[in-house]
């Protein structure tokens, strides 16, 4: 008797993986910012001269600054294999046909941040690779937000990044979107002790050019905080806003003002390079909830009643 064989079609990927498989990848992508800014604050960023290994090995980590900079691309590879899976996972879920384009741009900024990466490293840290890198960063930090995002929502439901936001929401994305890459180039020129009074410059014995940095970073704060807050705030007033984002607008809320406090302190105590650290590992978490709440206005109002947050076992797809 021959047995024919039968080849099994493969299981769709749970969409409960999908979400921690998201979640995984925006916590990382934090920590990976994070771990950057100290790397960048404590001035290690040449600390492996090679790329992608320190030495063209294993890579020394007998110092301090090779130990840093390793460990950032070691994150590094863990963020780019966690967004590779994640695309994959989305690939094999029928349920998830919504977070295919997103998945897919997350994967090609992944791609441009390490070709960043290695220019930044041939450049011997030139302030300009480096701002760049970070603006691609932050690029990936928040489309990663919005896939994570758009994990727990319901496929039916109808989601347009160009007819769903508000005007209101668009200028305080790029609001925020400006002042972390200002707060960068602040860095980057030396310039996050130009001032040691806030809000306003009493007196500086800097360079005027150092100063006029600070200043404009300082300007692009004053402008985007308000748009952030405005936008919050009318979200919060709005009668359709649901429970998520109305928890992700109040936390953005309490992550600006935490930001303001500590940008204040890194200006006033500038010898506390550490704040810098925090300064930026403040702005990461507020960017990506930020664009977490922007995601979820994204939504069709129309589709209120069906955009709940759903539940993985609510979500995910049963083959019968």
């Amino acid at each position: 008797m021959v047995r024919s064989q039968i080849r099994r079609a493969p299981r769709d990927v749970p969409m409960r993986w999908i979400q921690a498989v998201a979640l995984a990848t925006t916590f990382s992508t934090v920590a990976l910012i994070i771990l950057g800014s100290a790397v960048r604050v404590t001035d290690s960023g040449m600390g492996c001269r090679g790329w992608p290994l320190c030495t063209g090995s294993q890579g020394s980590i007998s110092s301090f600054h090779p130990l840093m900079e390793e460990s950032h691309r070691f994150l590094a590879s863990v963020v780019t294999i966690l967004v590779i899976v994640l695309a994959l996972c989305v690939r094999r879920n029928p349920r998830a046909s919504h977070l295919r384009g997103p998945s897919l741009v997350a994967v090609g900024v992944i791609i441009l941040q390490i070709v960043l990466g290695a220019v930044t490293v041939f450049a011997s840290n030139a302030p300009f690779t480096v701002a760049l890198h970070l603006l691609a960063a932050a690029l990936f930090l928040g489309v990663v937000s919005v896939v994570a995002v758009a994990a727990f929502l319901e496929p039916e439901v109808r989601w347009s990044l160009r007819h769903g936001p508000t005007r209101l929401a668009w200028a305080a994305v790029v609001g925020l979107f400006l002042i972390v890459i200002s707060g960068s180039v602040v860095v980057n020129a030396g310039a996050q002790s130009a001032c040691a009074s806030w809000p306003v410059c009493l007196h500086s014995p800097v360079a005027a050019g150092l100063l006029i940095i600070q200043m404009t970073h300082r300007s692009i704060v004053l402008v985007g905080s308000v748009l952030v807050v405005a936008f919050l705030v009318t979200l919060l007033r709005a009668r359709r806003t649901d429970r998520a984002e109305r928890v992700l607008s109040l936390v953005a809320l309490g992550l600006l003002v935490t930001q303001i406090l500590v940008g204040a302190m890194s200006a006033i105590w500038s010898a506390h390079t550490e704040l810098a650290d925090v300064h930026l590992a403040v702005a990461a978490l507020l960017w990506s909830t930020v664009v977490a709440v922007f995601a979820l206005s994204a939504r069709d109002r129309d589709d209120f009643s069906s955009s709940a947050l759903s539940s993985p076992s609510a979500s995910e797809h049963v083959p019968t």
